[in-house]
Formats: C-alpha cells, sequence, structure tokens
C-alpha cells in the first residue's frame, strides 16, 4: 500500500426506525458532504484502487454517494469494520494494500480518528496537526497518509467538510 485514506461516513441520523445503531441512515446533508468530500479527494488525485466499507447502513450509504467521484474503485463490504478499534482498521487496511496501492476505509470514530492520529505521530507530523485531528473528525472528513517502501506513513492531507 502506497497511501491510505481514512473517509468517515458523512452526518447520519440520530435514531433508526429499527432502534439499531448499525441501521442509521445518512441525512440529506451526509449524502451531499459525502459525495463532496469524495469529488474533492478525485480532484486532487487521491483515488483508490479499494474501498473497505463497513457494512452498517450510514457506511454503505456513504460510499455510494463517494463512488462515482471513484468509477474504477472495487468495494469491499466489511462487518469487522462496524465500530472497529484503529488496529483493526489498520490490520484490513494493510491486508487489502498487500493487492492494491492505494486503500480506503469507510468507517466510524472514535477507531478512524484514533488511526489517524497515530499515524500522524508515527510520520512525525507537526503537534498542531496532531492537535487539530485531536480536536475534531468530525463527519465526511478524510485523512491521507502515503507510506514508504518500510510501510512508515507520512501526512497527505487532512480534509473537513465544507459547513
Amino acid at each position: 500500500m502506497d497511501r491510505l485514506i481514512l473517509l468517515r461516513h458523512g452526518k447520519a441520523e440520530r435514531d433508526s426506525a429499527s432502534g439499531e445503531d448499525f441501521d442509521r441512515k445518512l441525512t440529506d446533508r451526509g449524502v451531499r458532504e459525502a459525495g463532496a468530500m469524495a469529488a474533492n479527494l478525485a480532484d486532487l488525485g487521491l483515488t483508490p484502487d479499494v474501498a473497505l466499507v463497513s457494512s452498517a447502513v450510514r457506511t454503505r450509504e456513504t460510499w455510494a454517494a463517494a463512488s462515482a467521484a471513484f468509477p474504477d474503485c472495487a468495494a469491499r463490504f466489511e462487518r469487522s469494520l462496524y465500530l472497529a478499534e484503529e488496529r483493526v482498521i489498520r490490520d484490513l487496511a494493510e491486508s487489502a494494500g498487500e493487492t492494491s496501492r492505494t486503500v480506503m476505509v469507510v468507517g466510524h470514530n472514535p477507531g478512524l480518528q484514533e488511526l489517524a492520529i497515530r499515524l500522524l505521530a508515527e510520520g512525525s507530523a507537526p503537534s498542531t496537526l496532531i492537535a487539530r485531528a485531536h480536536a475534531a473528525f468530525p463527519t465526511a472528513a478524510a485523512a491521507v497518509f502515503l507510506f514508504d517502501a518500510a510501510g512508515r506513513p507520512a501526512y497527505d492531507g487532512l480534509f473537513f467538510p465544507r459547513g
């Protein structure tokens, strides 16, 4: 894997009809922000070869809104990404990265935010950038990292949706 893109799902409804967190859908704002973030990433040339998507409704809907910006990207829906801890996310991304140069993970906080902070720290990012990622990783936010041949991360972008 040369690049990892962490994309948090779009803004979701507070409660689902079923009462289950897993079934929460995106709001209209969430659909718009997810699509806009994907278009922004694609405009910058940040296009994944494979997207690992949590199987929760809000992440699948985020991918549906984002996928038009990445027409050549294969998607894999992963139940284990639902509310996954940072280590699980990283392991899945590294595994997918064995056969793909750019991997996107569409998932949830706190795991995505914690992984972004860890990768920033490992890559010796400035403390101000780490503090920014620590303060907030809102819905539809994206963090992008490059990896060298030894697997060491380097910051390549932190993007927040436009309010």
